[in-house]
């Protein structure tokens, strides 16, 4: 079988980490898997509009391998972010328009997410962008179904992913999908990554995620909680260590905050099992105790309303590859 071609194309302002991230993934994975003749390898190809030296939004010049108006989509096509995303090159979104249907599968990093919803490919569909961003897309494109949490998501023949090394997370999933499972994980540890993440992780904490509060005693108490997910954390029990009544507690911390207690000690929890799932042997039930759930239910019941599956379907999907 022959080698796959990657196609990635650049353009002014590109963030290099967009481009090298997946490029490095698919070539480590090409020499890999080039004695295999089961699986084939990849062969990654660059191209700019006229086949220009661009600049990334690091300073650093890259030379492509191609003129965009000659390449084709490739087998895999992989479609960088950067700032350059802002104001897109009219010519890579009417390529991208022209092209794209003819790859097997599209796939974008960070803020390139834009550029495949300029291009109309990412209508209907869901998808995700670097989580600064996510509002934006979702502003700009109401057609598109954005999802502000996961690290990368597949629809389809279309997969989207977060912020930056979140990409290389994505091309290891395409690598997987490709080869197998330990061909992934041979090219993660080559990579020296400590996990290959899977896409349904979250892509920011539930902590950084709700907003930090401005006085010192409710951001204290937001810190503490995330530090303590098995202790009280009734809206009693917290308003006490404020130094509020329970009442005035929960309007100023929602105020605060952005989100009602509960809600935001639910996602603390509900990260502290996640975390607990992937890492430890330790039961379902005994996680459900150490992590402020209580019964094994009650964590499941958390588990299927914010993340649709089960605890236990969760630590199978989601357990780090060896």
């Amino acid at each position: 079988m022959g080698e796959r071609e990657v196609v990635v194309p650049l353009f002014e302002g590109v963030q290099s980490l967009d481009v090298t991230g997946p490029a490095e993934v698919f070539s480590i994975a090409g020499a890999l898997l080039s004695g295999r003749r089961a699986a084939p390898g990849y062969r990654v190809v660059t191209a700019s509009p006229g086949g220009a030296a661009v600049r990334c939004s690091s300073g650093l010049r890259l030379l492509p391998e191609a003129a965009l108006e000659e390449a084709g989509a490739g087998d895999t096509l992989v479609v960088p972010g950067g700032p350059g995303t802002r104001e897109p090159d009219v010519r890579v979104v009417a390529w991208l328009g022209e092209r794209a249907g003819r790859a097997r599968r599209v796939a974008s990093v960070c803020s390139g997410a834009f550029l495949l919803a300029e291009a109309g490919l990412l209508a209907g569909r869901r998808a995700t962008t670097h989580w600064d961003l996510c509002a934006d897309l979702a502003r700009r494109f109401p057609d598109v179904r954005v999802d502000p949490d996961p690290i990368f998501v597949r629809d389809g023949r279309v997969s989207t992913s977060a912020g930056v090394t979140a990409g290389i997370d994505l091309a290891l999933a395409l690598v997987e999908e490709d080869a197998g499972r330990e061909a992934a994980a041979t090219v993660a540890r080559y990579l020296v990554m400590y996990l290959r993440r899977p896409g349904g992780q979250a892509q920011f904490s539930a902590v950084l995620s709700a907003q930090e509060a401005r006085r010192p005693p409710v951001r204290d108490l937001q810190h503490w909680i995330a530090e303590n997910p098995g202790a009280d954390l009734s809206v009693e029990a917290l308003a006490g260590r404020a130094g509020l009544s329970p009442r005035q507690f929960a309007r100023v911390f929602a105020g605060e905050v952005g989100v009602t207690p509960g809600r935001f000690v639910e996602g603390v929890r509900l990260e502290a099992a996640r975390r607990a799932l992937e890492e430890s042997d330790e039961g379902v039930a005994a996680v459900a105790r150490a992590c402020g759930f209580g019964t094994a239910e009650a964590l499941r019941r958390a588990f299927v309303r914010r993340l649709g599956c089960s605890p236990a379907r969760y630590r199978e999907r989601f357990r780090p590859v060896g």
